[in-house]
């Protein structure tokens, strides 16, 4: 049987319904992600949307997006996996502050670069067509092509008179279920109060903060008033965060958390960019939390014109990470990569 037109019409207008999607979350002032990172979530969305979402490799997307070349190589240039991770964490913010009411919901899943879009209206999660062209799904308790089931009759089996309603598993589960909830409730009731009369006291185990050397990465402050040059401060903070956490006797704090009583080392990382023309001119200080001395400072300056914004931020961010080790200014933290 054909379609209805009403129907038909719907399938294919939720594409343009992740379209709009897309467009209030780019347009949210919540949704903290620089320019590249919306043109590579905007990418990967229009080609899932266009049924190309298989091909959405890091090779494919590190020539369409960041300008790389044929010979482009996963393994030692992660480009595409940090910025999956980042809007990743952009989108589940978004979603947390203020879209958990959108109808639509866009997600990376981990393990691929394809996107997900599900729909929470009338509490359901129901996946979205990816293809434009995608197929009606016929609707549960519409059985087309039956006899008995004409236009505009009632088609489930409960409305017909005369006939049964089916035993459904809940209605075996809910009788069972409830009691049986209650019963281990009581007994993990009983349980409880034993177990800790029979386990010796033990102390806590000391958190892995207070013999740790803290470090927090204070948002880099963007000179000059340029778009670049605010672009360039926050990809920095974000690559110098990203190298910093792979280190084990280090814990990244969050801005603004540093007054946290522990007994470990604490750094505040800082910096200002400047971008006049094609050159960054970049100045960065670490500072020593216990009494504000400056205990490493450096500038670099870059020409932006042979070299892509990440790539740029990558180099330094692994720089300034080298010059920070070798100055043994971090007390209990060892190497850095």
């Amino acid at each position: 049987m054909v379609p209805e037109e009403g129907q038909a019409g719907q399938a294919r207008q939720e594409p343009e319904n992740v379209r709009l999607q897309l467009d209030r979350i780019l347009a949210s002032p919540e949704f903290l992600a620089p320019e590249r990172g919306r043109r590579f979530l905007q990418y990967i969305v229009e080609e899932t949307l266009d049924g190309r979402g298989e091909q959405l490799k890091a090779s494919t997307i590190a020539q369409a997006v960041f300008g790389r070349d044929a010979s482009f190589d996963a393994q030692n240039d992660p480009v595409v996996r940090i910025e999956a991770g980042r809007i990743r964490r952009a989108l589940e913010r978004y979603y947390l502050v203020c879209g958990h009411s959108d109808l639509i919901e866009i997600t990376i899943p981990k393990g691929g670069y394809a996107p997900h879009f599900s729909s929470g209206e009338d509490g359901s999660n129901a996946e979205i067509a990816a293809a434009p062209n995608g197929e009606n799904k016929q609707q549960p308790g519409h059985e087309q092509g039956q006899p008995g089931h004409e236009q505009g009759q009632p088609g489930h089996e409960r409305d017909q008179p005369g006939r049964e309603r089916p035993l459904r598993y809940r209605d075996l589960l809910l009788p069972i279920g409830i009691p049986a909830l209650f019963g281990a409730i009581a007994v993990l009731a009983l349980i409880r109060p034993l177990e800790s009369y029979l386990s010796p006291s033990e102390t806590p185990p000391t958190t892995t903060l207070t013999s740790k050397t803290r470090i927090v990465v204070e948002p880099f402050a963007a000179l000059g008033g340029t778009a670049r040059g605010a672009d360039l401060a926050k990809g920095l903070a974000d690559q110098l965060i990203a190298k910093l956490m792979k280190v084990d006797s280090l814990v990244v704090l969050a801005p603004g958390r540093s007054g946290v009583e522990t007994s470990g080392s604490l750094f505040n990382l800082q910096g200002s960019t400047l971008v006049e023309g094609t050159v960054l001119h970049l100045h960065v200080r670490l500072i020593n939390g216990a009494d504000g001395a400056v205990v490493w400072a450096n500038q670099y300056d870059r020409d932006l014109r042979d070299q892509t914004t990440l790539d740029v931020e990558d180099e330094i961010a692994a720089e300034i990470i080298l010059e920070i080790s070798t100055s043994r200014k971090l007390n209990g933290a060892g190497p850095l990569p």
